[in-house]
């Protein structure tokens, strides 16, 4: 039991929460607890989100594709931490991402009207909540005004940050140079002098066909984020 506590402490959403109110708190809600092998599918593409789910052991990898297969976006999440809590709610409740084992994973889940009540016992689990959700439609915002009026860069930046998460790691942007200069609305040149200004920098390296971030916290800085 002691192990459960530490796992549930360590979660994102749970910071702050006394030992105590966990206590109260596993005692009275259901949690379910899943193991997949390495290459196993934890959730599909367009699958509903009916329950929020944490990484408590291993590691996924989330990926996100345009609707036109041209590129994709990739992370991976460590634990412990949670995947794409902000399609909870809301008018869209799909995962965007199709999520699959990087190793032997463990996954906690609760379901939405479990985590409702979780929610309304505690104020602190309401918080962390709401500042999670708070994060990422501020990130939306900036995003937004880099797309309209910033440099390439930033709007690199605001596409990679958009579609991964707090606490992803190995982040890359995959697809064919063309397709992603074109997607960017730049011409080659442009592009590659963008690219190769951003990694002489140690924001990223790149090939012909994939953009691996090196560094996510200075993508955020381009967009003039607060740390998340």
């Amino acid at each position: 039991m002691d192990s459960m506590y530490e796992i549930l402490m360590g979660l994102p959403l749970f910071n702050g929460v006394s030992r105590e109110r966990i206590s109260e708190v596993v005692g009275r809600a259901p949690f379910h607890f899943l193991k997949y092998l390495e290459g196993e599918r934890v959730i599909e593409r367009g699958e509903p989100c009916t329950h929020i789910k944490f990484v408590i052991s291993g590691s996924v990898r989330s990926t996100v594709t345009s609707s036109n297969g041209r590129f994709q976006v990739s992370q991976t999440l460590e634990a412990p931490n949670v995947i794409a809590p902000e399609f909870l709610f809301g008018r869209n409740t799909t995962y965007p991402a199709e999520v699959v084992a990087m190793e032997p994973a463990g996954i906690m889940q609760i379901s939405k009207n479990d985590y409702v009540d979780i929610l309304n016992a505690d104020k602190v689990f309401l918080f962390n909540f709401l500042n999670t959700l708070s994060v990422n439609a501020q990130k939306a915002i900036d995003g937004v005004l880099a797309v309209a009026a910033g440099s390439l860069e930033e709007r690199i930046a605001f596409w990679i940050i958009a579609l991964t998460q707090r606490g992803g790691t190995n982040v890359k942007l995959i697809g064919r140079q063309r397709d992603l200069y074109s997607l960017f609305g730049v011409q080659r040149t442009s592009f590659i002098s963008t690219l190769e200004s951003m990694r002489e920098r140690g924001i990223i390296e790149y090939d012909q066909h994939e953009i691996r971030v090196k560094s996510r916290r200075k993508l955020l800085a381009m967009l003039s984020t607060d740390n998340e």
